[in-house]
């Protein structure tokens, strides 16, 4: 007679059941399919995985030029593809360089303020303007998104503000300066400022512990290192000494990369976020110079 299954068994008769179910589909048109389905889940996402670590917009203002008793015109103007961006300009009288400055990866316009103010004391006006997805800026940002929106920047100053190509300066810190450098290679600019910059994002993941195991699998994106080689216009490369985000090295190799005129201003004892506090009057001496009339120590 057959001994009776105890309850114990029979449980383990009926997992291996499951299992068989779960595991035996997995052949032949299956296996095909699901293979099909992550190639597709692969091909969607992993173009847009790097984005996850490198915007972190802000939609809220944190302050007005009105708070700082700056003069300003706020304005909205158009991408090609449709997206409504917001910025602010601050004119100065006569026909002073334009600064068009493309932020970094965080927050948004309003806080650059403090920066925008200290540009306007060496009688340089300010174009600040916010990417997609940050600010009052409509849509979410990409790289080629912030591409687009910086030659839609561009655009506004020459069409609506009526303001000559040979008196905008391209100027990107940060995120930005990828921005900055694309506008230089669309459209034709007085002069480049890139500063904390980075040579692509690839490279910036390989030199932070906690993105490295995963950098090898990242999409290789913003390519500052090939493209700055091929701008004409001349070039004002700052970093800081300290900077603890993006390496000092890497603000040596965008100079060596670039074609003259180039000029590169080290700050010592500067982060990546403090360049403009802790460079102080030379750094804004710097900026002035170069752009007013393009001559500084190499």
């Amino acid at each position: 007679m057959k001994k009776k299954a105890s309850a114990y068994e029979s449980w383990i008769e009926m997992s291996k059941q499951c299992l068989r179910v779960f595991v035996m589909p997995i052949s032949g048109v299956y296996l095909v399919l699901v293979i099909l389905i992550i190639a597709f889940l692969v091909y969607l996402f992993y173009p847009r995985i790097e984005s996850l670590f490198v915007f972190f917009p802000q939609t809220h203002l944190d302050g007005t030029p009105d708070e700082l008793n700056l003069s300003f015109k706020e304005v909205y103007f158009n991408t090609e593809d449709g997206k409504r961006l917001h910025g602010w300009f601050f004119p100065l009288k006569g026909e002073e360089p334009v600064i068009l400055f493309c932020h970094g990866n965080a927050g948004n316009i309003s806080h650059r303020l403090e920066n925008v103010m200290l540009l306007l004391k060496e009688n340089l006006q300010v174009f600040l303007f916010d990417y997609r997805g940050y600010g009052k800026s409509s849509g979410w940002p990409s790289e080629h998104g912030i591409y687009r929106d910086g030659l839609a920047a561009y655009d506004y100053l020459v069409e609506t503000e009526h303001i000559p190509s040979a008196n905008i300066i391209a100027f990107g810190r940060s995120l930005g300066a990828a921005v900055a450098i694309e506008i230089s290679l669309k459209r034709e600019v007085r002069s480049l400022i890139i500063e904390s910059a980075f040579t692509s994002t690839k490279e910036v993941a390989r030199s932070m512990a906690l993105f490295y195991p995963i950098s090898f699998f990242l999409p290789a994106h913003y390519h500052n290192l090939e493209k700055i080689g091929t701008v004409i216009a001349p070039k004002l490369i700052i970093h800081g000494k300290e900077d603890e985000i993006i390496p000092f090295s890497m603000g040596q190799r965008l100079f060596k990369a670039a074609k003259a005129p180039r000029y590169f201003l080290p700050l010592e004892g500067a982060g990546h976020n403090d360049t403009f506090i802790v460079g102080g009057r030379r750094y804004f001496e710097a900026i002035a110079r170069f752009v007013h009339d393009s001559k500084l120590d190499k």
